[in-house]
């Protein structure tokens, strides 16, 4: 019963010190992640067979014991092969220690089944005497002769690969010595001790050794990868941003574009309707004669005219927002200073267009730019949203428009 509760034991240790590495099914940050999962699923169905062995062998159930025996070698075989494919995974090495030992674990897979096969008809592997004793066959030693070599190669390489080593090189190969090492010990020592489960043990102590530097692989490349992924999105985020300010910048005069004039109004219309704000006022312009400056002088002058007539807009509206949202349509929004100040800003305004329209004598002219304004202002009581303030402020602007040609056809 003592060999028995040792593989139960070893079973519930495996799970309580791999809890974490049983729960995660993704896999994904660590590669060989998945291998190693599985790797402890074979350990454990390997130390459940050897303690159901130990009960069956101990009432003498000989039918059931010899079938839980093929299970036992069919186990250890598979987790042998798993962890030799871990290996190749997890050391990350194309060489020729990853074929030896791609080589042997399938040989030592492949035998193990021939083995058994023909263990039903000839005991090479074991059988029991009449007495029901266990007695080991030659194969069963060959088996354990071909685990120690592999087992013993893997050590001796990692051990000497680690020493050259440094970092996560150096800590992996030598977790796989470490390992390698206290199999080659159990195995060494279940040869001369059948009856004991010492190959349980060594799995037991080599796999909580695993676990520590495995966990701390995976916790490292997760890490990476949440830093590439962090930076990554920081990047995004910044070429997002630039492109933002590209689509919300009008190219030829610098101020806000239409695009970015959309996105205001829906935001006072969000606060209108939230009743968070109580006044602005708009002034919209309208530039007069671009049509005429790029027919006759053509459109580079006519851009030129554009961004003059800009210029002026922004220097007596300083301290609002100014946007273009056509080709010769500009909208400003007047808050805090400058709605205070409105009326005198559009008489002033008014005032250097005319002197303008004057100094040009009736014609549009690069250098004096003539550009009609309107301005509205914001009725909390009416408006129920920013396109009501925006048309008062259109028809004002044609109203200047109109009055404007008067005078132009009065100078010339």
């Amino acid at each position: 019963m003592t060999y028995s509760v040792i593989g139960v034991l070893s079973i519930l240790i495996h799970i309580i010190v791999n809890f974490d590495i049983f729960r995660k099914n993704e896999g994904k940050q660590f590669t060989s992640l998945n291998t190693y999962r599985l790797f402890l699923i074979c350990v454990i169905a390997y130390h459940l067979t050897d303690a159901f062995w130990g009960i069956l062998y101990e009432y003498k159930l000989i039918t059931l014991v010899y079938a839980d025996t093929v299970l036992y070698f069919i186990s250890m075989a598979l987790s042998v092969f798993v962890f030799t494919v871990f290996v190749i995974q997890y050391l990350e090495r194309k060489n020729t220690f990853r074929r030896i030992m791609l080589f042997f674990g399938v040989l030592f897979f492949a035998s193990q089944i021939v083995a058994l096969v023909i263990n039903f008809f000839t005991p090479v592997m074991f059988f029991f005497d009449k007495d029901g004793e266990y007695i080991a066959g030659s194969l069963r030693y060959a088996a354990f002769g071909i685990q120690i070599f592999m087992f013993l190669l893997a050590t001796a390489y990692t051990i000497i690969i680690s020493v050259k080593s440094s970092g996560t090189v150096k800590r992996r190969h030598l977790t796989i010595g470490i390992f390698g090492l206290s199999m080659t010990l159990a195995i060494s020592a279940q040869i001369f001790y059948p009856l004991l489960p010492l190959y349980s043990i060594g799995y037991m102590l080599g796999c909580c050794v695993l676990h520590t530097f495995v966990v701390q692989d995976e916790k490292e490349e997760y890490i990476q990868a949440l830093n590439t992924s962090l930076t990554r999105e920081a990047q995004q985020k910044k070429e997002l941003e630039a492109a933002k300010r590209l689509v919300l910048r009008d190219a030829l005069t610098g101020v806000k574009s239409k695009q970015a004039h959309v996105d205001v109004e829906e935001l006072y219309d969000r606060r209108i309707e939230e009743k968070s704000v109580s006044h602005f006022a708009l002034v919209v312009f309208d530039v007069n004669g671009l049509k005429s400056v790029n027919d006759t002088l053509g459109h580079e002058a006519g851009d030129e005219y554009i961004i003059n007539s800009c210029r002026i807009i922004c220097n007596v509206f300083k301290h609002s927002p100014v946007f273009r949202i056509g080709g010769d349509e500009f909208v400003a929004i007047l808050e805090g200073k400058d709605y205070d100040e409105r009326q005198s800003l559009l008489n002033y305004f008014n005032t250097t267009i005319d002197e303008n329209l004057r100094a040009g004598k009736g014609t549009e002219t690069v250098g004096f730019p003539v550009v009609s304004a309107g301005m509205s202002e914001f009725d909390k009581d009416n408006d129920k949203a920013y396109r009501k303030v925006f048309v008062r402020a259109d028809e004002a602007m044609y109203e200047r428009k109109h009055f404007l040609k008067k005078v132009k056809s009065n100078i010339n």
